[in-house]
């Protein structure tokens, strides 16, 4: 698994600090900007968090590149509505001995991995005998319509993959640009980075949080899990029953991402 940032809102700090002066003042953005120093950036988004005033962090987003993860967590992450995303397409690509993720705890028992990486295989050999099989009825079908050998084998393996992608395991690696605005990525790190969340998509929510506050850390300051950034946790009897050892973890996380 990687994540990369690719790009984010220039200043992102000012730009969320200058449009939320702007709804308590007669001066225009620009000036509110001109005005801006780092410390009072700083000092002024602090103030907005405890205000509750959400808004104005639509106005600055980071777009990240995430690479080898499961379609599994494709399934998880493009929950999070409120976000941009584009995938690499199973109907375009094909995916012969494609790599997948696997489970950390299917390591630890080397009968159970043996097993997994046979299916993973098996399932390897059936897609390519899958693709194989229609490409070539296909490519037969274009070929008595008029097209070329090579418009028609082009054309049919196209055809050909998007039917044989269904016997793709949940485990096969996608990649993915994902654009969240700073309110959407807050939401996802009280979600995803809780103990309770699924063990990938922990991961790379980690991942993205640390990237993130390197460029803002103003208005990352109290993000993660929601024991972190609301100071409770929500989740009840099913808890996780570690603050402590999450608040240490997550202010251990920051320190490292700001060196």
């Amino acid at each position: 698994m990687k994540v990369y940032l690719l790009a984010h809102t220039p200043i992102p700090e000012k730009v969320v600090a200058s449009a939320a002066k702007l709804c308590y003042s007669d001066s225009t953005a620009g000036e509110l900007m001109d005005g801006l120093t780092d410390e009072g950036t700083a000092k002024y988004l602090r103030t907005l968090g405890e205000m509750g005033h959400e808004s104005p962090v639509e106005h600055a987003s980071f777009t990240f590149a995430i690479e080898g993860v499961s379609r599994s967590f494709l399934a998880q992450i493009t929950r999070h509505r409120l976000a941009s995303y584009s995938v690499q397409s199973q109907r375009y690509v094909r995916l012969d001995n494609f790599e997948y993720v696997t489970p950390p705890a299917l390591t630890e028992d080397p009968e159970v991995l043996a097993l997994y990486e046979e299916t993973m295989k098996h399932d390897a050999e059936v897609y390519n005998a899958i693709s194989d099989k229609l490409k070539a009825k296909y490519t037969a079908e274009y070929v008595q319509q008029g097209l070329s050998e090579k418009a028609a084998a082009g054309k049919a393996e196209k055809r050909a993959i998007e039917d044989a992608r269904f016997v793709l395991p949940n485990a096969c690696t996608t990649q993915m640009v994902v654009t969240m605005n700073v309110r959407s990525l807050r939401h996802l790190f009280q979600l995803r980075c809780c103990n309770r969340a699924q063990w990938e998509i922990h991961q790379v929510a980690d991942e993205m949080l640390k990237l993130v506050y390197q460029v803002a850390p103003a208005l990352f300051e109290s993000s993660g899990p929601s024991c972190v950034a609301m100071g409770r946790c929500p989740e009840g009897k099913m808890t996780c029953g570690h603050f402590a050892e999450v608040q240490e973890y997550y202010k251990k996380l920051k320190e490292e991402a700001r060196k």
